[in-house]
C-alpha cells in the first residue's frame, strides 16, 4: 500500500508561511534564472494565492489537481478579477508545477490545460452624432490656416483633409481603403488592387482585408467635399500622372500615419474634445447607421465583415445609445427620492 502524503500540518513552513516546494522554486528564479527582485514578489503573490487555494481544498499544494484550479479560476471571475489578471496567475502557477514535474515532484502539472476565461471584447470608442456631424462639416477660415507647406497652399490640405474627413464617415471606410482609393477606375488599379470612385454613380470602389472588393454609397456632402477636392487636387498639373486620389504636399500618396495625424489635428481644431482617429469614425458610422436603420446585416454589407459577430459588437453601442435615450426621456426611469435625494428606504 503507497506512503499517504504528508498533510500539510505536517509539512515544513517558510517562516513567511509558505511550504518548502514554494520556496524552493522562488529561490530557483532567484538564483538559478536570476529574475528581478520586483519580478520575484510577483511570483511570491501569485504562490500565496495558490496555497490559499490549496488550505481551501484542504490538500498539500503538490496535490492539487485541475478541478481544483478550475474552482479558484472561477472564484477569481465572480470576484471581478480581469481576464489577463487571472492569465497572469495561471501563468505563474503552471511555471511553479513545470518546475515540480521536473524536479519530480508531482506526476503531471495540473495548470498545463487550464485557460482564462475570454476577455470582454472592449466597445468600439465611437463619436456621438453631433460630434460625429460636427466634425465632419467643419471647415477653416482663411485667418486660421497655417502657413504654406512644401509649395502648396494652406487651402489646398484643408480641401484635402475635408474630403477626408467627410468621406471617412459617409461611408465607413477604413483609412488603408481611404488611400487605397484612385481618382478613377483603370487597368492599373484592377491589377495592382487599388480602389476608384464612381462619380456618376456617387460610390467608392473599395478593396478590403483579403482583397475583398466592395461597393460602398458616398454622401452628398462627401460628394461635394470630395469635388471641391479634385479641382484643385493636381496644383498647376504638378502631378499629372499621379493616380491616387488622396495625396501628400509632395505629390506622393498619402500614408495611414500622415492621415492619423491630419485627423487628430482636424478634431482639435473642431473643438472635439478627445482627440479622433480615422477608425473612431468608421466605429461611428457603423453605430449611427445601426440606429437608424437597425438592420444589421446591411451594417455587415457596408463595412465588408466576412463574419456577423464582428459586426455584432455595434449591437452593444446601439444599446448603450437607447439605454441612454431611455433614461432622459421616460417618466419612471428612474427610482423616486426624497429630499434628501436618496431612493425611499426599503420597509
Amino acid at each position: 500500500m503507497p506512503e499517504r502524503a504528508p498533510s500539510l500540518a505536517a509539512k515544513e513552513l517558510h517562516p513567511e508561511g509558505l511550504p518548502v516546494p514554494i520556496t524552493d522554486y522562488l529561490g530557483h528564479v532567484r538564483v538559478e534564472k536570476r529574475l528581478a527582485a520586483r519580478t520575484v514578489a510577483l511570483y511570491t503573490e501569485d504562490l500565496r494565492k495558490l496555497q490559499a487555494a490549496a488550505e481551501d481544498a484542504k490538500v498539500d499544494v503538490l496535490q492539487l489537481q485541475p478541478f481544483h484550479i478550475r474552482r479558484q479560476v472561477a472564484v477569481m471571475h465572480s470576484n471581478g478579477r480581469s481576464a489577463r489578471g487571472i492569465a497572469l496567475i495561471l501563468s505563474g502557477w503552471r511555471g511553479f508545477f513545470h518546475w515540480a514535474v521536473v524536479q519530480g515532484l508531482v506526476q503531471n502539472n495540473p495548470v498545463l490545460d487550464i485557460k482564462a476565461p475570454k476577455a470582454a471584447r472592449p466597445l468600439p470608442k465611437a463619436l456621438s452624432t453631433d460630434d460625429a456631424v460636427q466634425l465632419a462639416a467643419f471647415r477653416l477660415l482663411p485667418d486660421q490656416m497655417p502657413n504654406t507647406t512644401n509649395g502648396v497652399e494652406p487651402a489646398w490640405l484643408e480641401l484635402r483633409d475635408a474630403a477626408m474627413t467627410e468621406l471617412l464617415y459617409s461611408s465607413g471606410l477604413r483609412v488603408g481603403e481611404l488611400l487605397g482609393l484612385d481618382v478613377r477606375a483603370s487597368a492599373a488599379a484592377e491589377q495592382q488592387g487599388r480602389g476608384w470612385v464612381d462619380w456618376q454613380a456617387a460610390e467608392a470602389h473599395v478593396i478590403g482585408k483579403g482583397q475583398k472588393r466592395r461597393s460602398v454609397p458616398v454622401g452628398g456632402p462627401a460628394m461635394a467635399a470630395l469635388q471641391a477636392w479634385l479641382q484643385v487636387r493636381d496644383v498647376a498639373a504638378r502631378w499629372p500622372d499621379q493616380a491616387a486620389l488622396f495625396i501628400s504636399s509632395r505629390g506622393q500618396r498619402m500614408s495611414p500615419q500622415s492621415a492619423w495625424v491630419r485627423l487628430r489635428q482636424r478634431s482639435q481644431q473642431a473643438g472635439l474634445q478627445a482627440p479622433v482617429h480615422p477608425h473612431m469614425l468608421r466605429h461611428s458610422f457603423a453605430s449611427h447607421v445601426l440606429q437608424s436603420s437597425s438592420d444589421l446585416r446591411a451594417v455587415q454589407e457596408l463595412l465588408g465583415h466576412a463574419n456577423i459577430a464582428t459586426t455584432q459588437v455595434y449591437t452593444r453601442l446601439d444599446f448603450q445609445h437607447l439605454a441612454k435615450v431611455y433614461d432622459a426621456a421616460h417618466p419612471r426611469a428612474h427610482l423616486p427620492t426624497d429630499k434628501s435625494g436618496e431612493p425611499p428606504a426599503a420597509d
